[in-house]
């Protein structure tokens, strides 16, 4: 038996929160590069008087701190405060006037582009591409007037270039910026979808279990009422009622058992493909693969245990982890069969996901002991960034 089971998406909150990073360096970068070199270059010009480097290379600076920290805010879906706010203005401002004062036309719109485009992650999208299309239109008027006041002949480079910077920082940042956002609902619902997919496992156990006790637990709430009213006036009665109570409660006990036993034994077939429609209903690429000749040589008490291992490795991939791909395969080898089970993902709190025994015992430490009585073998480790659980059961 082969199956790949499709995926929802391929991505788990240690990816995700490297995408962030990615996000944030991509983008910090291209500002503090593209102000850095081209700002830098000119506040390194004798030709330039002093007062106007230092207030650029000032301003500049300012600029590309407060983008990165803006930017960092927006990634995490906070607001900045007042300060931050009118620090990115002033810097931003003060660092495309001073140029333009003095006649620099090319690079004068880098930093108001730069700073406006930061500044309008925070607004609604449709907002924020109202404001870009503002300044696509105030900036260049404004080099074009400053231009003709100081008597520049070329107005239409005065003009364009801050047309260009607005349309270079505003779409790439807000494109990212979607891009950011379209990843992390897909984390959530990833997630989502894991929890969902326990949540209704429990959900058909505890339905099931309903079904069984509500029978029996309601007569028996009745017989013993009964049996109360009787115990003075018609004793015999009573005692025959609380007889039936107790036969009740034996058979409410004894199906019970078959419940839970038909809950925790199942068949290995069943198992792979629940594993693999499970973990594919929680976002994770599942590959499982059987051969058949190995699981042709087993007894039924090794399918149940194996069927055991994968139920337990599957629900602790879904709680405890973080995976975006899982692989299942059971092969023949000189000991009997061998089941191995890998994922790229390790608990959230870092501890490996044998540690962690669910209630009624049935975690990997439960399930090795019974492996090792019938001369099997149950390991898990954290291989990597990922983790694996193999077992392995003698054939007979």
């Amino acid at each position: 038996m082969s199956t790949v089971a499709p995926a929802v998406r391929d991505d788990g909150g240690r990816s995700l929160a490297a995408f962030r990073r990615n996000v944030w360096w991509g983008l910090a970068g291209t500002v503090a590069c593209v102000l850095g070199l081209v700002v830098g270059d000119w506040v390194l010009d004798p030709g330039v008087a002093v007062v106007v480097r230092v207030v650029t290379a000032v301003a500049t600076a300012g600029t590309i701190v407060a983008c990165g920290a803006l930017l960092e805010l927006r990634l995490r879906s906070r607001t900045p405060s007042a300060v931050l706010t009118a620090g990115a203005a002033t810097s931003g401002l003060v660092a495309g006037v001073v140029p333009l004062a003095v006649g620099n036309f090319g690079l004068w719109s880098l930093a108001p582009a730069a700073t406006i485009s930061a500044l309008a992650m925070f607004l609604p999208a449709r907002r924020a591409w109202a404001v870009l299309g503002v300044a696509a239109v105030v900036l260049p008027l404004a080099g074009a007037t400053v231009a003709v006041l100081l008597g520049e002949r070329d107005t239409a480079h005065a003009a364009w270039m801050p047309l260009l910077m607005v349309a270079a920082f505003g779409p790439t940042t807000l494109g990212m910026l979607h891009a950011w956002q379209l990843a992390e609902r897909l984390d959530d619902a990833r997630r989502l979808a894991g929890e969902l997919a326990v949540a209704g496992e429990r959900l058909r156990f505890a339905g099931e279990l309903h079904d069984v006790q509500g029978h029996h637990l309601q007569v028996i709430a009745l017989k013993s009422e009964l049996a109360a009213r009787l115990a003075q006036a018609d004793p015999e009665r009573a005692a025959a009622s609380m007889r039936e109570v107790q036969q009740l409660a034996r058979d409410a006990l004894r199906e019970t058992r078959a419940l839970v036993q038909g809950y925790r034994r199942t068949t290995l077939d069943a198992e792979l493909t629940n594993a693999s429609r499970v973990l594919s209903s929680a976002g994770v690429v599942a590959r499982v693969e059987a051969d058949p000749a190995a699981e042709a040589g087993l007894d039924a008490a090794g399918r149940d245990l194996l069927g055991l291992v994968v139920r337990e490795a599957t629900t602790n991939i879904l709680r405890h982890s973080g995976a975006s791909r899982a692989s299942i395969e059971l092969t023949a080898d000189d000991d009997g069969a061998r089941l191995r089970i890998s994922n790229d993902g390790v608990d959230a709190t870092g501890a490996p996901d044998g540690t962690h025994v669910l209630p009624g015992g049935t975690g990997l430490a439960s399930l090795a002991e019974r492996l090792t009585a019938v001369g099997g073998r149950l390991t898990w480790e954290a291989a990597g960034d990922g983790f694996v659980v193999t077992a392995t059961v003698a054939v007979p």
